[in-house]
């Protein structure tokens, strides 16, 4: 028995060592074709860190220290200025245009959308909300309510029940989903889709019940039962 575990030995030893002699052979052989590969790799590396040390982090830095105007007159309700800037601080949408890739820029997107639809601007809006990015709990789903709400300005009611079904599904929290199935249940009864706006109206009460939406949910679920 101890004779033949020894062989087992000596033959995974074999192959050990077969294994590793072919791999010096395949490194010797490869040598410079791996050398390159390594420095290829350090090189790509080398670039990525040095454009966000040198490039991305001022950018990101320079753009929070120029929307910061923009914001206090979107704030204040100045619209214009806040997207087009007061001559002296560039609005959002020189920010946009300046600063795309950085967070800042990405933020501006949605400042401008919302400034565009208050300004009844409506495919202007539409346009730049979608292209604002975010995993944001609260802000992702206002933004894209705001789009049900330009959809709906503009009559396009199919669309703007779309963006508030989307905009109630991307969080389940207690702020924004209710509000945007209730949203989407008095579009459904502009459209006399009484059997969608009661099952949005029956969502919040199950699924929302210490919502503000929640407490006079009753009505509009009788409303849309009595209709039907």
């Amino acid at each position: 028995m101890a004779k033949k575990q020894d062989e087992n030995l000596d033959k995974n030893l074999e192959s050990i060592e077969s294994s590793l002699t072919r791999t010096e052979q395949f490194i010797e052989k490869n040598q410079k074709v791996l050398i390159m590969v390594v420095v290829g790799v350090l090189a790509i590396v080398g670039i990525i860190v040095a454009y966000q040390r040198w490039y991305a982090e001022p950018k990101e830095i320079e753009a929070k220290e120029k929307i910061y105007v923009a914001e206090d007159y979107f704030q204040r309700d100045s619209f214009n200025l806040a997207l087009n800037g007061d001559g002296n601080y560039p609005g959002f949408l020189e920010i946009i245009d300046d600063y795309s890739s950085t967070n800042a820029g990405n933020l501006a997107r949605y400042y401008a959308g919302v400034s565009y639809y208050r300004l009844d601007k409506y495919d202007e809006a539409i346009k730049l909300l979608n292209e604002f990015k975010t995993d944001d709990k609260i802000i992702g789903p206002v933004a894209k309510g705001c789009i049900g709400d330009a959809y709906s300005q503009k009559k396009e009611f199919d669309k703007a029940v779309q963006h508030y079904l989307e905009a109630a599904n991307m969080s389940d929290n207690n702020f924004t989903a209710p509000v945007y199935l209730m949203k989407a249940g008095r579009v459904y009864e502009s459209q006399n889709n009484w059997k969608s706006a009661l099952e949005v109206y029956e969502r919040v009460k199950k699924e929302f019940k210490t919502s503000m939406e929640a407490r006079t949910i009753d009505k509009y679920i009788t409303r849309a039962k009595m209709s039907m």
